[in-house]
């Protein structure tokens, strides 16, 4: 486990070095314009999910699990690298549809490598090692932005993307060297194959426009958040940065909370609870008049982003067992896709006030929980420990 954390932080940083400031290259560096960029934006997540899922797929037939983490992570090495140096557009796009779309299923392969790892030990705590790993990551995202500012004062985008090379070629070596091949995960149950049980694969549907619904607020509130703070709440830039920070600080002991206490509930009640979390903060911020109302929300925001990151992984691996590297694919793509969804809402945000930002989320994570509340899996598929709701022993 210590080197898939080692994997985990270091291609955490590299995601999370570039991304903050990626419109601000393709805007200064690139001068793609508003069109361009928007393309740019939208092609990127979608060639993701693409190849993301095509990946996974691949890694549940065949016992190369390691083998695709050390490809992933050197499409890592090379679309940091050439982005460092490359300023054309339509290469940068080549590059961001084909590398970065590899370069992004190292994301949930590792998580479906853990998953497989966690097996052979106690099935009933994966969702704590799932979380904990998760942990890491997120310690990735509230380390990285800071260094990315850092390092685009010192040395421009040449020393931030070559930064996240460096970071991709770490996470290469030790999957090369300290991580072991797994092999193939277990053949699942004759009612989990494709073909199986029509019940089984409406709830897996219904689970993951669920969690759809539930990761769109996530993106739109990220991006409302510094407009809404400046212009309906008379607060500043720094107000925005404290709440950021204040909310991912929160996460990280949150989401380790939650792994433990998935050992003695279930993994579904966590993250319907997150859930409703959710609803409430959104609630509470399309009401909000100042800025302190926010500030106070952070602790139910910080425990719906933790439920709905961390559970989600284990909770629809449980769904699809036998297939760890399809289940992780299809949760962890819920994000990107979430990404798509919140484009066109901000859009309409900016033309009818931010608040609106704040009561559509509250609108999508209703829809989310109803979705999750609909899709509750047969007893024989729950997650979390043997009783109904919790994770297979096995």
């Amino acid at each position: 486990m210590l080197p898939l954390g080692l994997v985990f932080l270091t291609s955490g940083l590299s995601v999370a070095l570039v991304v903050p400031f990626m419109t601000l290259f393709l805007d200064t560096e690139v001068d793609a314009g508003p069109v361009r960029t928007t393309v740019f934006l939208v092609a990127s997540p979608v060639a993701g999910v693409a190849v993301a899922w095509a990946i996974g797929r691949v890694s549940d037939r065949w016992p190369v699990r390691r083998q695709l983490l050390i490809v992933a992570s050197v499409a890592g090495v090379v679309s940091t690298a050439s982005t460092a140096v490359v300023r054309d557009y339509w290469v940068l796009l080549t590059v961001a549809v084909t590398a970065w779309a590899v370069a992004g299923s190292l994301f949930p392969q590792t998580f479906a490598f853990a998953r497989q790892v966690l097996d052979r030990g106690d099935p009933k705590r994966a969702a704590l090692g799932i979380s904990a790993l998760r942990t890491v990551f997120s310690v990735a995202f509230v380390a990285g932005p800071p260094l990315a500012a850092v390092l685009l004062a010192a040395g421009g985008f040449h020393l931030v993307f070559g930064a996240a090379a460096v970071m991709y070629a770490v996470a290469a070596v030790v999957a090369l060297f300290l991580l072991p091949d797994v092999g193939a995960p277990p053949a699942p149950p004759p009612a989990d194959r494709p073909g199986g049980a029509t019940a089984a694969r409406l709830v897996i549907v219904l689970t993951i426009a669920g969690f759809v619904l539930l990761q769109t607020p996530l993106v739109l509130g990220g991006q409302t958040l510094s407009l809404f703070v400046a212009t309906d709440l008379g607060g500043t830039v720094t107000d925005a940065g404290l709440l950021f920070g204040l909310c991912a600080a929160l996460e990280i002991p949150l989401m380790l909370g939650l792994g433990v206490l998935s050992t003695r509930m279930p993994v579904r009640t966590l993250i319907l609870v997150g859930a409703v979390a959710g609803i409430a903060y959104h609630a509470l911020a399309a009401s909000a008049h100042a800025v302190w109302v926010l500030v106070a929300g952070q602790v139910l925001n910080a425990l719906y982003i933790s439920a709905i990151s961390a559970l989600g992984i284990p909770y629809v691996q449980d769904l699809m067992p036998g297939r760890p590297g399809h289940a992780t694919t299809m949760i962890a793509n819920t994000f990107p896709m979430g990404q798509i969804l919140a484009g066109p809402l901000f859009g309409l945000a900016q033309s009818t006030g931010y608040r609106l930002a704040y009561v559509l989320s509250f609108a999508l994570s209703v829809g989310g929980l109803l979705f999750l509340l609909v899709a509750r899996p047969p007893s024989s598929r729950r997650s979390g420990t043997p009783h109904p709701g919790t994770s297979r022993s096995r």
